[in-house]
């Protein structure tokens, strides 16, 4: 997607071969930064401190973590601890472990003198992998935009509801859930999309709402507890939102509060889909409630918030008491029977095991 006039991924390989540039996240919508990291443990430390966040594109910074211990120590030990490493940064992710998993299998079997280029070569192989399959995505997501668009009168938009960031951010481009509504937009066919702030890190008020002002697309910023009502007054025609890890079932874990949507949804007869891509489910896993960690983050990131002061400055300021204790698990799980379809890169899938295996039998 593009910054300004300028094509942007959100992770590449640095002109020296080794480190890797990143959009540093932290700081959007105010100030747009760039990081260089060029250590395993720089890695580790923007997945851990959400520099990058986002299911695919975590696991695509990962790959480059392996890359760089290869070039340091490309021994078998070496390979078996960065994965130990990066793993444990962020435990929900399971594009963190597919990465993982998929770089020690690639590189495995080679000598220990090939591994370093090789792994730099399979890194940049699965950031165009994710690029590919998330412009899929999009086509699917978008022949959903195209029938609701038929039923409405001329002129009037798709009103869609997305929440948490499951954009271009979230991924190396295009993002997953924001892939349709992108496409619709250059197709010409009208939407609108409710964004949730999404707390309590606010990656919808921070993020989303960058990417779709950047993109010209049309949107609203509502706190995380208006959609229902929105729902209830016929005002949602549609639910998109990404996921962290899909279960062989169905099960969608992805940013906290997505539940609460699904819920609402079902509630009103609004439509509700999750977009992914395949390596975001885990053939390992069926009951999410049951089985899928969920990332407990610091209280901080609930009790203080960052923003743009009337001076210009960004500062974090409390919200809460300094005497009050704050929970803040990051994720939770929607059941499948909540979910209307899977959007894959292949097509809608049921959100079922039968349906997903329906999708991708190579892996029933």
């Amino acid at each position: 997607m593009n910054v300004g006039d300028r094509h942007y991924r959100t992770i590449w390989l640095s002109d020296d071969g080794r480190s890797v540039e990143i959009i540093d996240q932290r700081w959007l919508p105010h100030d747009f930064r760039i990081e260089k990291i060029g250590s395993v443990a720089g890695i580790a430390t923007a997945i851990r401190d959400m520099w990058v966040r986002g299911a695919p594109l975590i696991g695509v910074t990962a790959a480059y973590g392996v890359a760089m211990q290869m070039a340091d120590d490309p021994s078998d030990a070496a390979l078996d601890t960065v994965w130990e490493t990066l793993h444990e940064t962020r435990p929900t992710a399971i594009n963190l472990r597919w990465a993982l998993d998929e770089m020690r299998r690639f590189l495995r079997p080679l000598p220990t003198e090939q591994r370093a280029a090789a792994a730099y070569r399979r890194a940049g192989e699965i950031a165009d992998e994710d690029v590919e399959l998330n412009r899929a995505i999009g086509e699917n997501g978008l022949a959903i935009i195209k029938a609701i668009a038929a039923r409405k009168q001329k002129g009037e938009p798709v009103n869609i509801l997305t929440h948490c960031n499951a954009g271009w951010l979230a991924t190396v481009d295009y993002g997953t859930a924001t892939a349709p509504i992108y496409l619709a937009t250059e197709a010409g066919i009208p939407v609108h999309v409710y964004v949730d702030e999404t707390r309590p890190r606010n990656q919808g008020a921070q993020l989303t709402a960058w990417e779709m002002a950047g993109h010209g697309v049309p949107h609203t910023l509502i706190v995380d507890n208006a959609g229902g009502h929105l729902m209830q007054r016929g005002e949602i025609d549609m639910v998109i939102v990404g996921t962290d890890r899909t279960t062989a079932d169905g099960d969608v874990c992805n940013k906290i509060g997505t539940y609460l949507k699904a819920l609402a949804a079902a509630d009103n007869d609004v439509p509700f889909y999750v977009a992914l891509p395949s390596p975001t489910i885990d053939w390992t896993v069926h009951d999410g409630l049951a089985e899928i960690p969920i990332e407990q983050r610091s209280a901080d990131e609930v009790s203080l918030v960052w923003g743009k002061t009337a001076a210009g400055e960004i500062a974090q300021v409390r919200i809460s008491p300094e005497t009050t204790p704050a929970a803040n698990p990051a994720f939770d799980v929607t059941p499948a029977r909540l979910v209307t379809g899977l959007i894959t890169e292949r097509g809608v899938a049921k959100a079922s095991r039968e349906g997903l295996k329906a999708m991708f039998p190579e892996r029933a």
